[in-house]
C-alpha cells in the first residue's frame, strides 16, 4: 500500500494531526486501537519511531450506492460498506542540521525515503508551544526542504562518482549514459533549491527512482492554524508564494471534532462556516496526489470501494480484488457511477444499454461500477 508521510519541525502539531486522522477513521480505530495513536507533547522529539495508521477516504458515492442496492436488490444482514483507504505515517520532527545527523536526523530522513508523498506540516498558530527553531510557515518550509536537498545532494554525489567511474570503461552506447545525464541535471536543480518532482519529467523521475531521492517525491503543504484563521486563503501575499495551494487546518480542532457524533460535527462546522472537516480535504488531496482512483463493486453483501493507480488496465484492476481475477480475466462489465444512479441499479443499467464490456487493453476509470468475468 502506498504511504503518505507527515513531516515537520518539532512541535508543529504533526502528531495531533495524525491522531485526528486515526480518530476520524472507524477502520483505524478497529485496526490499531489506542496503542496505535501517536504521543503528542510540548517538547521536541516526542515521536521517535514513525507511527503508521490506515485512514478511510471520504467518498459520498458509497452511501448512494448502498441506497440503490438496497432498493434494487435488498441487503443481507451481514451487509457492510468497505471504503478506500490511505496509509499515513507520522515521522519524527526534523531540525536544522538533520542531514548532518542533528536530532537523530539521518534516522528520520531514512523514514521519509520510505513514503510516496510528503505532507509538510507548518506551524501557523499562536500560543506558548515550544517552537524548536520554527519562525514562520515560509521559513519553516525552506528549512525542511533544505535538509532534504542536502541529503539528496549527498546521495547524488555518491551515485555520480560511482557511475562516472564505471562508464570510463564502457562504450558510448551504454544506456547508463542517459541515466548519467538525468543525474547531472538533478544535481544542478537541487543545488539551485529546486524541488525535483516539480522540475523533472515522469520519465526522468522513473530513471532515477532507485535512489529514492527525497525531493523527487510529490508534496502537500498543510498550515496548522488557529480556528479563527481557517477562512483565510494561503499564499495571498507576495511573501507567501511558497505556500500557494496549501491546505489550512486546525489540528487541535480536528482532533476534538473527530470525537464528536456526526450531527454534533455538522453543527460545529456550520458555526465555523465550513462544509466539511479539513481532514476530509487533506485525505482526498493525498489520494489524488498518489494518483489513485476508485472503482466500485456492489451487491447485497457489501458495497466496496477499490483503489488502483490511474491508467490501470482492467485485468490489473481486477487483480486488486483477487489474483485469480487477474490470472483468469475474460472481460469487465462497467457502468459510470452517474449512469448507475440514474438507472437505479445494475440490472436496470444493463437493460437500458448503459453497461459496456471492456477487454484486456482498456482502462478502468474513476467512479466505474464493475463486474469482472474470469475463469481459472
Amino acid at each position: 500500500m502506498l504511504k503518505v508521510g507527515i513531516v515537520g519541525l518539532p512541535n508543529v502539531g504533526k502528531s495531533t494531526l495524525f491522531n485526528a486522522l486515526l480518530k476520524k477513521s472507524a477502520f483505524a480505530k478497529a485496526s490499531v486501537g489506542q496503542a496505535g495513536f501517536a504521543k503528542a507533547a510540548n517538547y521536541p522529539f516526542t515521536t521517535i519511531e514513525p507511527n503508521v495508521g490506515v485512514v478511510e477516504v471520504p467518498d459520498s458515492r458509497l452511501e448512494k450506492l448502498k441506497e440503490i442496492v438496497e432498493k434494487s436488490e435488498g441487503l443481507r444482514p451481514e451487509f457492510k460498506i468497505v471504503p478506500a483507504v490511505v496509509r499515513f505515517v507520522d515521522i519524527a520532527g526534523l531540525v536544522k542540521g538533520a542531514a548532518q545527523g542533528e536530532g537523530l536526523g539521518n534516522q528520520f530522513l531514512s523514514h521519509i525515503r520510505e513514503v510516496d508523498v510528503i505532507v509538510f506540516v507548518l506551524r501557523d498558530f499562536s500560543g506558548d508551544v515550544i517552537r524548536a527553531g520554527s519562525e514562520s510557515p515560509e521559513s519553516d518550509v525552506e528549512v525542511l526542504k533544505s535538509e532534504l536537498f542536502l541529503k539528496d545532494l549527498e546521495t547524488l554525489s555518491k551515485k555520480l562518482e560511482t557511475l562516472n567511474r564505471d562508464l570510463k570503461s564502457a562504450g558510448g552506447n551504454d544506456p547508463r549514459h542517459a541515466i548519467l545525464k538525468v543525474l547531472e541535471g538533478a544535481k544542478g536543480l537541487v543545488e539551485q533549491g529546486k524541488w525535483l518532482r516539480e522540475e523533472l519529467t515522469d520519465d526522468e523521475v522513473d530513471k532515477i527512482a532507485d535512489l529514492q531521492l527525497l525531493s523527487a517525491k510529490k508534496m502537500i503543504i498543510v498550515l496548522n492554524s488557529d480556528e479563527g484563521e481557517l477562512g483565510k486563503k494561503s499564499g495571498e501575499s507576495q511573501e507567501s508564494k511558497v505556500l500557494e495551494g496549501a491546505i489550512r487546518i486546525s489540528a487541535k480542532m480536528e482532533e476534538e471534532l473527530s470525537g464528536l457524533l456526526e450531527e454534533e460535527q455538522k453543527e460545529y462546522l456550520k458555526e465555523l462556516g465550513q462544509d466539511e472537516p479539513g481532514l476530509n480535504i487533506l485525505i482526498r488531496k493525498a489520494y489524488e496526489t498518489l494518483d489513485l482512483i476508485t472503482f466500485f463493486t456492489g451487491g447485497p453483501k457489501e458495497v466496496h470501494a477499490w483503489t488502483t493507480k490511474r491508467g490501470t488496465l482492467a485485468p490489473q484492476a481486477a487483480g486488486t480484488i483477487h489474483t485469480d481475477f487477474e490470472r483468469g480475466f475474460i472481460a469487465a462489465e462497467v457502468v459510470d457511477f452517474e449512469k448507475y444512479m440514474e438507472a437505479g441499479g445494475w440490472q436496470a443499467a444493463k437493460s437500458k444499454g448503459m453497461v459496456k464490456t471492456i477487454g484486456k487493453t482498456e482502462k478502468i476509470e474513476d467512479g466505474m461500477v464493475v463486474e469482472f468475468r474470469f475463469n481459472v
